[in-house]
């Protein structure tokens, strides 16, 4: 898509130390160029020309009624994280597998080696006899070794393509959705879910199913290996191996409590940042400076407090798995000691000392993958956790999958657009901006809306191309605005906003974000067209001079200049500008005025503008009132109907 290839990723602002934040607020004397792009998700006229409006949705909305941060049920937690491993292919199977296959040889390597110590100890074999079983136990502990290292590596890949699968998604859903929804999750929040959040999802899935998987097959096939040989020793590796699971799921639950508190410190205080650091210059113009860098010097302290709450209870889970592993060892340990001098007769034979040794060895082995389990518990919490804030924040995970392409523009006939008792209420619906708005536009016609600032205009115009909810009927074409695809929609129409995301790319990148596809020749004439040329031509580079984000490098005058160029790509039968001199002397102004009219002849043009220079270069004037549109009447009409 446009808007994701031409953006450039630098994860640094959600990244970057809480540290780092002092000197730049201390010092900042002019404003931060770049900033990480998904707080670029709500581009105005990007995502209006190229992102899907009403697309079956690849996440389910949480309703109004629920608190954002309120915990989802752990079936549905637990259902998405499976739906996530599919995700990982047969990497993620090859990494469970592989431990497994390891504790199987295990078991082999255990009586191999004792019956070596047996023979050289009890029977004093010469070397040579010894040999072929110290060969066989070298090439056994080479084949394990190998096999955690296969573990280890598919764990990761399978982990980094389930996090790029999310990622992508994630993005996905944020294109979309309309750039005004209501609903939508603040970039700070939105970045950190992205990022931080996600990454927060590695070690469940390279480690801990892993893990489980092992805690769950090993124990039981080790006491299956060793109850037909001892039944002692099988008895109490099975009586004292369920113990540990069942205190350590009671530790968990007040584990996953505190990872919730330290995931959600973590999502508030990256979104914070980086919000805060969006807004640098003007918190430095206001003086806002120190008490923000001590609000989030005392964020990140709340944050090292629930994360060492965190670290408290996994080192407590840890204690207590030792301590009945050790209680395990301990039992095989006294019993293999005292059968061996004669002060236990529990066993029907006499106790080998080649017998004696392999259940030694296998005592801290039957353990051990509970003890490796316990180690990654809490990666499960922290996974559980993030997947509850990247939920709470941008929607839960479905199956469903949404293709973003770029919409090419459709030529075709200008559009009749039609309005009936149109209002807009705030986002949250709580009071109208505008009521009872009645319009009709004929197609080809230029009309202006005229108003102050606050009165609505905005809002209007964004509402006639679906961008924003409405009440009553809007008709394209005698359409219901519903009825339109989105492809169709945004190939027919075109808007520029009051604010027009630049990004930090060349002129010329930035002006074929309107077409990609468009050529050199049509950049140069839409530059033309639109006064870009009139201040590229003093730069040495020309159109491919490389500006900072949101227009670094640039006046607002020039930044509007090029977000208009891309009007001039487009074979849109509606156009609707906002504003689109603002920013502009008035000889500058009036040139681009007809330049706008000249190239919108055959299409229907709505223009919104403060201007009475410019809404006399065209048809018919409206005034937005609260109540609805009154005609306004013009000094001068520069044609009729085209």
């Amino acid at each position: 898509m446009a808007v994701a290839a031409n953006c450039h990723r630098d994860k640094s602002t959600t990244n970057m130390s809480i540290m780092a934040l002092l000197p730049f607020v201390r010092a900042a004397g002019s404003k931060v160029a770049n900033a990480c792009p998904v707080t670029h998700l709500k581009s105005d006229t990007l995502i209006q020309i190229n992102a899907p409006r009403k697309v079956p949705c690849m996440f389910k909305r949480m309703t109004r009624s629920s608190p954002p941060s309120a915990r989802r049920p752990e079936n549905s937690v637990s259902h998405t994280l499976k739906l996530l491993q599919t995700q990982g292919g047969a990497a993620l199977w090859l990494s469970i597998a592989a431990p497994i296959l390891a504790g199987v040889l295990l078991v082999w390597q255990a009586w191999v080696l004792a019956s070596t110590l047996g023979q050289a100890i009890e029977n004093v074999a010469p070397i040579s006899t010894l040999l072929p079983g110290i060969f066989i136990l070298l090439g056994i502990v080479l084949a394990r070794a190998g096999l955690s290292a296969i573990a280890d590596h598919t764990g990761i890949i399978a982990a980094e393509r389930i996090k790029l699968h999310l990622r992508q998604t994630l993005f996905s859903q944020l294109l979309a959705k309309p750039p005004r929804a209501a609903n939508s999750a603040a970039s700070g929040l939105a970045a950190a879910s992205i990022v931080d959040q996600v990454e927060a999802l590695e070690s469940y899935f390279a480690r801990y199913i892993s893990a489980s998987a092992q805690g769950i097959v090993l124990p039981l096939v080790f006491g299956a290996i060793i109850l037909p040989i001892d039944w002692v020793a099988g008895v109490l590796f099975l009586v004292s191996a369920p113990l540990i699971p069942i205190f350590m799921a009671l530790v968990g639950w007040g584990a996953q409590v505190a990872t919730d508190r330290q995931a959600k410190a973590l999502s508030h205080l990256s979104g914070r940042f980086s919000d805060r650091l969006r807004g640098l210059l003007t918190l430095k113009l206001l003086g806002r400076e120190e008490a923000e860098t001590e609000g989030i010097v005392s964020a990140s302290e709340a944050l090292r407090q629930r994360t060492l709450k965190v670290l408290r209870i996994a080192f407590l889970s840890s204690a207590v798995l030792e301590f009945f592993a050790a209680l395990g060892v301990a039992g095989v340990a006294l019993y293999v000691g005292l059968t061996f001098i004669d002060y236990l007769h529990l066993r029907t034979s006499p106790l080998t000392l080649q017998l004696g040794m392999f259940l030694l060895l296998m005592a801290p082995e039957v353990y051990n993958p509970l003890r490796v389990m316990a180690a990654q518990y809490h990666d499960r919490a922290s996974a559980k956790a993030a997947l509850n804030e990247i939920e709470a924040n941008l929607g839960t995970l479905s199956d469903e999958r949404v293709d973003h392409t770029d919409n090419a523009p459709l030529p075709g006939k200008p559009i009749a657009l039609e309005a009936n008792n149109v209002t807009l209420r705030t986002p949250d619906h709580m009071r109208a901006v505008i009521e009872h708005v009645t319009l009709r536009v004929e197609p080809g016609q230029h009309i202006a809306l005229l108003g102050p600032s606050g009165s609505g205009k905005s809002t209007l115009l964004e509402a006639l191309v679906g961008l924003r909810d409405a009440e009553g009927d809007i008709l394209l074409d005698g359409r219901p605005l519903t009825e339109w695809s989105e492809p169709s929609l945004r190939g027919r129409t075109f808007i520029l906003t009051q604010k027009p995301r630049i990004i930090h790319a060349s002129l010329a990148d930035n002006i074929a974000l309107g077409r990609p596809a468009a050529s050199r020749a049509d950049i140069e004439k839409a530059a033309e067209l639109s006064g870009v040329l009139g201040f590229t031509a003093g730069l040495p580079l020309g159109l491919d001079t490389i500006i900072g984000e949101a227009g670094a490098g640039i006046s607002g005058g020039q930044a509007q200049r090029v977000a208009l160029a891309r009007l001039f790509l487009r074979d849109a039968g509606l156009i609707i500008l906002d504003e689109p001199t603002a920013h502009l002397d008035a000889a500058l102004e009036q040139e681009i005025i007809h330049s706008i009219t000249r190239y919108a002849r055959g299409r229907t043009l709505i223009v919104a503008t403060h201007s009475p220079a410019v809404a006399k270069n065209l048809d018919r004037a409206w005034r937005v009132t609260p109540t609805g549109l009154v005609e306004a009447p013009l000094s001068a009409r520069a044609k009729g109907v085209a």
